[in-house]
């Protein structure tokens, strides 16, 4: 049984992945202690600020793009830290992409070719550069960053546009999220949904579906 009680046994049909990019298919460091020690900031204080709901969603829905997000973080470390050295704290946190996770991207080769993989990632409109960055512009047969719809998983019209997007219903839909809301929402609408926590539980489970090559 998977997180959600549905059966292991093959399921017929399933014929796309949806999957999540932060958390599952890229890694962050653990902490920005290191540029916030160099520049006058306090341990934290850059998560703190940036990922406050209110100023991040704007970003992750296109209200604001990447970059005014990215300023508006510096504004408000500046605000509260004015001793600080704010604009380049976030200039250097905002250069590096992250890593990818190499075990599930090969994981990712290993599904049949005839599945139609979708990334599905609540983003900000740096997004596409990103994945260029990453060498997987052209990796996925569709892309549905929330920044370019102005919906945020776990709404149910994100998830809708992406099996549209995969041109499939919703059972014939894996989706993949380390967010269980996320998960949750989209087992709702008819997928069948995972809880990624690693790279084993993931093999298991698409093998268990029955969409990795033989």
């Amino acid at each position: 049984m998977n997180d959600h009680g549905l059966a292991t046994a093959q399921a017929p049909g399933y014929a796309a992945l949806l999957i999540d990019f932060d958390g599952v298919l890229r890694r962050w460091p653990a902490s920005d202690d290191a540029i916030e020690i160099a520049h006058g900031l306090p341990i934290g204080s850059l998560r703190r600020i940036a990922f406050v709901p209110a100023l991040l969603d704007q970003a992750l829905a296109g209200r604001i793009t990447d970059e005014q997000w990215r300023e508006q973080v510096a504004e408000r470390l500046r605000a509260s830290y004015p001793g600080s050295e704010a604009e380049a704290a976030v200039g250097q946190w905002s250069q590096p992409c992250g890593q990818l996770d190499t075990e599930v991207m090969a994981l990712l080769d290993d599904c049949r070719p005839d599945l139609r993989l979708v990334l599905v990632s609540n983003a900000t409109t740096r997004l596409a550069r990103d994945l260029q960055t990453h060498g997987l512009s052209e990796r996925f047969d569709a892309v549905v960053n929330s920044s370019e719809l102005g919906l945020l998983k776990p709404e149910p019209e994100i998830f809708r546009a992406a099996f549209a997007r995969a041109g499939v219903e919703a059972r014939q839909a894996l989706f993949v999220d380390d967010d269980p809301d996320n998960v949750a929402a989209a087992v709702a609408l008819g997928a069948r949904g995972l809880r990624y926590r690693d790279c084993e539980g993931l093999r298991g489970w698409l093998e268990a579906a029955g969409v990795l090559r033989d």
